[in-house]
């Protein structure tokens, strides 16, 4: 009688044992499956920029600019426009498995005219965006608040970096906001003190536009007529990265590879730091393409200077 209990014990561990395993391997697999849906599920690109989502975010005859993800990758905003038309945000989720069709997020609800520029805070629970009815005139950080299921009521932010004309606003891990006067024609930050944005500071920078911190604080890219070649009038994307004393290093150009002879704007990192996403403008190509394209940040990595790297 002992050994018949015996045995079964061992039958029923054996069986918990293998029912564990099976669940593990059922969710390394739900995860993996998870994994390979982020993006829109494309094939991530390497060290060339390939068009991302191309007839899905990046539509021909549209202009397509800026694009933001939450941290967990299963939301993605971006802005776009027709010829003639207002910029709107649209947004997608991912949602068991599979992205929802992309629609207008209306954050103002039809309050301002325009909205562009998007971009979710790393901690998932803010998306600020540039709304305005008239260029170069009310331009205007805003922000919406996560709710459980939903975004609550677009809010214009409370801050004197929002007293003039501004845009672009984003901000990394630690907080700060990062954005740019276009009365100025400057970048500009907000160290963020318990919640709220201090008085603004010049980003002492030689150059550029459309400034975009890293995640990790450590770079900024920036958007700038090309300045090597001379009579250039298009723009290329810039790096400046951070010095130990917080100082910036000069800009650096991104190359040839990320940098056309059209002109590449509005860049931006994903939250996991792996890809560079920017919009590029070859309208005069065909009328309405400026699409938005992607890379590896390891073009970035590779300009990083040798004392800064780990």
């Amino acid at each position: 009688m002992k050994n018949h209990i015996i045995k079964f014990s061992i039958l029923v561990s054996i069986l918990f044992l293998g029912a564990c395993k099976t669940e593990k391997s059922d969710t390394k697999e739900n995860d993996s499956s998870i994994e390979e849906s982020f993006y829109l599920a494309q094939k991530p690109p390497r060290s060339i920029p390939e068009v991302f989502a191309p007839g899905v975010v990046s539509i021909n005859g549209r202009f397509e600019s800026t694009i933001s993800f939450s941290p967990d990758l299963k939301e993605l905003y971006f802005d776009a426009k027709y010829e003639g038309e207002a910029s709107q945000i649209y947004v997608s989720k991912l949602v068991n498995g599979a992205w929802t069709s992309i629609k207008k997020a209306s954050f103002t609800k039809g309050n301002k005219k325009e909205e562009m520029h998007p971009f979710v805070s790393p901690d998932g629970k803010r998306v600020y965006f540039t709304a305005f009815d008239s260029i170069f005139s009310d331009e205007r950080v805003w922000y919406v608040n996560r709710l459980k299921n939903s975004w609550g009521d677009a809010i214009k932010l409370n801050s004197s970096a929002n007293d003039d004309k501004v845009f672009f606003a984003n901000h990394a891990r630690n907080g700060g906001l990062y954005y740019f006067n276009l009365s100025k024609f400057k970048t500009y930050y907000a160290h963020n003190k318990n919640g709220k944005f201090t008085e603004p500071q010049e980003v002492e920078i030689d150059m550029g536009h459309h400034a975009f911190i890293s995640p990790n604080d450590d770079y900024l890219l920036v958007t700038a007529r090309n300045n090597e070649v001379e009579n250039r009038k298009d723009n290329d994307i810039y790096v400046y990265f951070k010095n130990q004393d917080g100082t910036w290093s000069k800009p650096m150009n991104l190359g040839t590879t990320i940098n056309s002879n059209f002109s590449e704007k509005t860049p931006s990192i994903s939250p996991d730091g792996k890809y560079l996403f920017f919009g590029r403008d070859e309208r005069d190509i065909e009328p309405g393409l400026a699409n938005i394209y992607w890379v590896s940040t390891e073009v970035i990595e590779r300009l990083r200077p040798e004392q800064q790297k780990n």
